[in-house]
């Protein structure tokens, strides 16, 4: 990517009156377009710029964020199931999707919760990610309950970018993006192309993605107006969850009952954006989308041949249309305002038939359909916030939220109908603030409330005959934190913070498998440093302390579950990472990720899992101005390391046992790279 005259660039731009930490180089214009900028939220804030994204070599785009600090990557590797970014204690396991997803500011999770939208993007295609940690965001709503993740892409500028990949596990990638701009018009292109065999046997994969921008600005530029469509296309193979007897006698292995499992899965995306500068102080910006999502999946979980009928196929199809719009008013130095709308509504099918383990070759007649639900999800969200500035060294951001769900679902298999849990509106305030005695320090505080609502097609979401009402989860978080510039190129951040949930449950419906975990507790201190050391040599290092208790719940048996911790979630997750530009020819750059062990069972009683310290390795050669050559080795170690889950599904009593997901093994890839 041609970079801009104006960058934000490893701290050089940012000021510690904000809580915004950059890596790598992004334009300014990717922080905002006349609404209030992100860096005003004032909680801990990390961009990742493009040029720390384009050069990775990944399976899917969702490791990419991992780069990150504090971000807890679940890899649970299942073909297009391959898994998620998460952060601030929340798990990738699927039960509490706590993470906002959005695409060019546009919602982007799935009816659960879950991050599938992310994979429609290629890192060719990324300008920055962005992501804003804690309770105080007022933007966004539903699955916004630890924080958001919002990928931007490119827009405007005149490129031509190609690269081709080829690697380990026979890894072909191939991605072109091209940018036209000229005399108020816009154009963007992107196609990617993705073929791999995977680190284990029966891993195949090949996806498609494909999108398109087109926008028109007015003489004046006051008028902005746009189109942005995506399609995707993935066909992969899933190699199946092992036994710890199975993983010792052949990690890459592909256990029999998986030879049919595997997914088809197509996802698309239309939106409409119209931006008007009303008058100097007064902005109007407006997003209308449409997302559908397709998924055809089948999946084998166990070995136990025994009662359980384990095979499945699970069917999704979802579509959400929705409509974003702020009016921003930037009264004077002293005062800005924002209020905000939402609506989105969900019509979505979810199908589930078990078929007998013996099944050996086809999943056309099976023996129980579980689920067979049609089901709508309506949400409207409103929200303001202030920016008061009281005095020159002291910033004031009051702010409130408040949604309200509807819906009904429509049980085919039974033919019974339920509406959707009322909840209300749900009321969301938040204030921030931050004290800035220098130029090169700041202290910020933040609290803020965030909610968690049932998702699926099928109680408890919905309240058929007997259900007993839920009310919302409401996440109370708070935040101080001390921004540092130790010197005009370098940004360092501690932050401690606290997150208490009240009638938290862990909800999971593609099972049909609800926990009450009632009250909890998330708490945590970040500590970051980035900087540019020298011309030549950028540096930077974040190590994530956190925790996440249950204070008082129980099991189903009665079993108290308070102090334990909840599942899946490390004590710690560092990074650190270094990018060394030996010569205008030269770049080498050396990555390190580490997560703690964590516990895969409620009552903590099963043992800790799935630690790893990874390594990283790339260099760049530019042979001339358009075109240069990448090499990057991951896994550096050959470190064998596997996500892990405790499997109280599947196996009859008394057999329950972890089952793993190995992780790929050391690989390198060759890339070519051609920008004019």
């Amino acid at each position: 990517m041609a970079v801009t005259s104006a960058l934000l660039s490893f701290g050089h731009a940012t000021h510690a009156a904000d809580s915004v930490i950059v890596l790598g180089e992004i334009p300014v214009t990717a922080q905002g377009n006349g609404t209030l900028l992100t860096r005003n939220i004032l909680t801990s804030v990390d961009v990742l710029g493009a040029d720390q994204v384009e050069d990775k070599n990944v399976a899917n785009s969702w490791e990419l964020v991992g780069q990150m600090p504090g971000i807890q990557l679940t890899e649970t590797r299942m073909g297009a199931e391959s898994g998620k970014a998460t952060f601030r204690a929340f798990n990738g396991e699927g039960y509490i999707n706590g993470i906002k997803v959005l695409i060019d500011g546009i919602p982007s999770n799935v009816n659960s919760g879950n991050q599938r939208f992310i994979d429609m993007i290629f890192p060719l295609e990324i300008d920055y990610i962005e992501v804003v940690r804690g309770t105080n965001d007022p933007r966004y709503g539903l699955h916004n309950i630890g924080g958001n993740i919002n990928i931007g892409t490119r827009q405007g500028g005149n490129y031509t970018d190609a690269r081709v990949t080829y690697g380990s596990f026979n890894t072909r990638e191939a991605q072109v993006a091209l940018g036209r701009e000229a005399d108020g018009f816009s154009q963007n292109y992107f196609f990617g192309v993705q073929e791999a065999d995977g680190y284990r046997d029966h891993a195949h994969s090949e996806k498609y993605t494909a999108g398109a921008k087109w926008f028109v600005t007015s003489s004046d530029g006051d008028l902005k107006a746009g189109i942005v469509v995506r399609a995707y296309h993935q066909k992969a193979e899933e190699p199946g969850f092992l036994t710890a007897a199975e993983m010792a006698a052949n990690r890459r292995q592909s256990p029999a009952k998986n030879a049919n499992d595997g997914d088809d899965r197509d996802m698309g995306h239309i939106s409409a954006h119209l931006d008007w500068r009303i008058s100097s102080d007064l902005f109007f910006s407006n997003k209308l989308y449409f997302n559908s999502y397709r998924d055809d999946r089948r999946v084998t979980f166990t070995s136990n041949p025994v009662g359980s009928a384990p095979r499945q196929r699970r069917q999704w199809d979802e579509d959400q249309t929705g409509l974003l719009s702020t009016l921003t008013w930037n009264a004077n130095d002293m005062l800005a305002l924002e209020g905000g709308l939402n609506v989105e509504r969900q019509d979505n099918h979810y199908r589930r038939d078990r078929y007998t383990f013996a099944t050996p070759t086809s999943f056309a007649t099976p023996v129980q359909t579980q689920n067979n639900d049609d089901y709508t999800l309506n949400n409207v969200g409103v929200y303001v916030q202030a920016i008061i500035k009281p005095t020159e060294n002291l910033k004031i951001i009051p702010g409130f939220r408040a949604d309200r769900f509807s819906g009904d679902t429509l049980i085919r298999t039974t033919g019974v109908t339920a509406p959707l849990q009322d909840y209300g509106w749900i009321n969301q305030p938040k204030l921030s603030m931050v004290y800035s005695p220098t130029q090169t320090l700041s202290l910020y505080a933040n609290w803020g409330r965030t909610f968690q609502i049932l998702t699926g097609s099928r109680d408890p979401a919905y309240l058929t005959s007997g259900q007993r009402t839920f009310a919302p989860s409401i996440n109370t978080g708070k935040e101080l934190g001390i921004k540092i510039k130790p010197t005009a190129q370098s940004d360092m951040r501690i932050a401690v913070w606290q997150q208490d949930a009240t009638d938290e449950v862990a909800n999971m419906p593609s099972t049909g498998t609800t926990v009450g975990l009632g009250q909890t507790r998330r708490k945590g201190i970040d500590f970051q440093l980035s900087g540019q050391v020298t011309d030549k040599l950028n540096l930077w290092f974040s190590h994530s302390l956190q925790e996440a208790k249950v204070m008082r719940a129980f099991t189903t048996g009665g079993v108290a579950l308070a102090g334990k911790e909840v599942i899946a979630t490390p004590r710690h997750i560092t990074n650190i990472g270094a990018d060394y530009r030996a010569s205008d020819k030269w770049r080498f750059g050396m990555q390190g990720r580490a997560q703690g062990d964590y516990f895969i069972d409620d009552l903590n009683a099963q043992g800790k899992f799935g630690g790893f310290v990874l390594w990283d390795a790339n260099a760049r050669y530019n042979v001339s101005k358009n075109f240069s050559i990448d090499v990057q080795v991951k896994n550096l170690t050959d470190r064998q390391y596997a996500y892990v889950w405790y499997d109280n599904f599947f196996w009859p009593s008394g057999s329950e046992q972890p089952m793993y997901s190995p992780g790929a093994g050391r690989a390198a890839f060759v890339s070519l790279n051609w920008k004019m």
